[in-house]
């Protein structure tokens, strides 16, 4: 999730800007930049790395003038290197744009931009922006114009501060689907992604809403609408939070946020991979022996991916822990065998070794990577990313959503190959992020469930079929945060040994959705409650809610689609049980977020 900083005012711009960049570091990110304007001419300095690395590299602070915008990028459209790093600039180089979000249709407007004689410097989709409004700019004569003109063309998500060497007095902003803060000073504006960027400054601050722009100078702003171009009337809110929290946008800590994050970041997993996904899945489609490999979280995805790929695509699947790959699949493996590689930071290093065994057997490898320019990235054959930002507390929650968008979106275009109706599932992908929401508005009854259930001391998660990895993620969840012994079984083993472990009040948290299991699953759920068990079960038919205890119902999706809106109430869950017991629940113990080495 790229980092944003704009400042104009009678300070020198690039000590603001570089303390803004710092102050969202905790973004992530793989490069840097910043750009100034000084007596009608625009400077920039920019390239991969950190930001500290690059102060010295660069010598940021040289950069003259009292109007700047600068950006810290995580990369999406381009690897990480010094051509993509942020500000990017049109032909003439008097146009500067830092940018956050994807735009879906950066590569129609390329194209045409190229036919009309733009030169392009980098492989992102932001620089696209930049020659729009230069392009526009030759027909309006009027810079506002041009930059509104540009903004009705652009599909996707943006946040935007654009700079012009001809107008050195204003900055141009704009917001969609990303997030976007003026901050108001004293004589001075700051422009920022999240107000830790210029709390240090001020308090005050004005929040950008979908579709709107603006026009901010020193001691004054004007926001409009994008299709209309009318004003719009702005509140100024005091901001009152420290700025330790202000880092978390106002959370308590960055596991709840990152929870939160999850409807946007699904929306960019589903935007950012329309082109590719189909390639991978023609890729795939090619073979007969395909096994999925991951550790934790991403092992969790990998089996719902086989599910996926199974009941979509036709096709069997093997799913197995990275760690124990290279020990039982290296003599199984051959020319006409394809691994998918699923690894939220493309660097863990059972993953990884796995993926090399298979390159070294002749298996075709597809990465499912989140960071892009990682390991896994460069040892793939063809990679999807996941388009989730950087994730900052340990226990994965977008990231998990996010690759389980993408196995849903790549079995889709398996089923459509050889001819399967798959529109239903297809007509709900787009719906997801505003079904997510619709668990997140869970959030105070599960935080009081948790109060609840705080003195429990086992917990046991039952699914069956696809929903069965989301009952292993769900008592993950619990056990990495909370620390509390949990379990996550397939409901048709209770009876196998399981069910002896179940006395009164023991938590027992069925997963549920309508679907091919449901029946079973009914039955599976009354076992456990006829034993004491404490039922707490997630599902859309009401039938559940006399077999419950607790019954969270969920709407209605297709049982494929389930287990990303049903693991968004367990991760909420697991958050408020380790707060409860006074746990961080962003720093686990003995736990780090990539796990490195073998």
């Amino acid at each position: 999730m790229c980092g944003i900083i704009g400042y104009i005012g009678p300070r020198k711009a690039s000590t603001i800007l570089i303390e803004g960049l710092r102050r969202l570091e905790y973004r992530g990110y793989d490069s840097a930049g910043i750009a100034t304007c000084h007596e009608g001419k625009i400077f920039v300095k920019k390239g991969a790395g950190k930001i500290d690395e690059l102060v010295k590299k660069l010598n940021f602070s040289s950069l003259p003038g009292n109007i700047g915008i600068g950006h810290t990028r995580w990369a999406t459209h381009g690897v990480p290197n010094d051509e993509n790093a942020h500000p990017h600039l049109d032909c003439t180089g008097k146009i500067v744009v830092v940018h956050n979000g994807i735009i879906e249709n950066f590569q129609e407007l390329k194209d045409e931009l190229i036919r009309k004689g733009h030169v392009f410097r980098s492989d992102t989709d932001t620089e696209v922006i930049a020659h729009l409004i230069e392009e526009n700019l030759r027909i309006t004569g009027n810079f506002e114009d041009a930059f509104r003109m540009s903004l009705l063309r652009l599909r996707g998500s943006y946040a935007l501060v654009v700079m012009f060497a001809d107008d050195p007095e204003r900055l141009y902003i704009a917001r969609k689907d990303s997030p976007l803060i003026i901050g108001v000073g004293n004589g001075e504006m700051f422009m920022a992604s999240d107000i830790p960027a210029f709390l240090a400054y001020t308090r005050k601050a004005v929040f950008l809403d979908d579709g709107e722009y603006g026009v901010v100078s020193r001691d004054s702003f004007i926001i409009k609408d994008i299709v209309s171009g009318l004003p719009k009337q702005k509140e100024i809110h005091k901001i009152e939070w420290t700025l330790e929290m202000a880092e978390k946008g106002g959370y308590k800590h960055f596991m709840l946020k990152e929870i939160f994050e999850q409807p946007k970041a699904i929306k960019e997993a589903i935007y950012g991979n329309m082109k590719e996904v189909s390639k991978v899945a023609e890729a795939i489609s090619k073979y007969d022996k395909i096994i999925i490999t991951g550790m934790g979280t991403s092992y969790h995805a990998a089996l719902v991916g086989k599910y996926l790929i199974q009941r979509l695509g036709k096709m069997p699947v093997i799913v197995e822990e990275a760690s124990e790959f290279r020990y039982e699949y290296e003599d199984l493996l051959d020319k006409n065998s394809l691994v998918i590689a699923i690894t939220q930071s493309g660097e863990t290093a059972d993953t990884v070794a796995a993926m090399k065994i298979a390159k070294a057997r002749g298996a075709t490898v597809i990465g499912i990577v989140n960071v892009v320019g990682s390991l896994a990235t460069r040892i793939a054959d063809m990679t999807l990313y996941t388009h989730a930002g950087p994730e900052i507390g340990v226990a994965a929650t977008k990231t998990y959503t996010t690759q389980l968008v993408v196995l849903s979106l790549l079995s889709i275009e398996l089923g459509k190959l050889i001819g399967i109706d798959v529109s239903e599932i297809e007509d709900t992908i787009p719906k997801l992020p505003e079904l997510v929401d619709v668990s997140l508005k869970m959030n105070d009854k599960i935080e009081e469930l948790a109060r609840e259930l705080n003195d429990k001391r086992d917990f046991f998660y039952i699914g069956r079929g696809i929903n069965f990895p989301t009952a292993l993620e769900g008592a993950l969840k619990i056990k990495e945060i909370a620390y509390v012994h949990a379990e996550g079984l397939s409901a048709g083993e209770l009876k196998h040994g399981p069910l002896a472990l179940i006395e009164e009040g023991v938590p027992v948290v069925g997963i549920a959705p309508s679907g091919k299991t449901f029946e079973k699953m009914l039955s599976n759920i009354e076992e456990a409650k006829a034993r004491g068990g404490l039922i707490i079960s997630l599902g859309d038919d009401i039938k559940l809610h006399s077999v419950s205890d607790v019954f969270l119902r969920l709407p209605r999706v297709p049982e494929e689609l389930a287990p990303i809106t049903y693991i968004v109430p367990l991760q909420l869950l697991a958050y408020h049980l380790a707060v409860l017991k006074g746990h961080n629940p962003d720093r686990p113990r003995n736990l780090a977020k990539s796990v490195t080495v073998e």
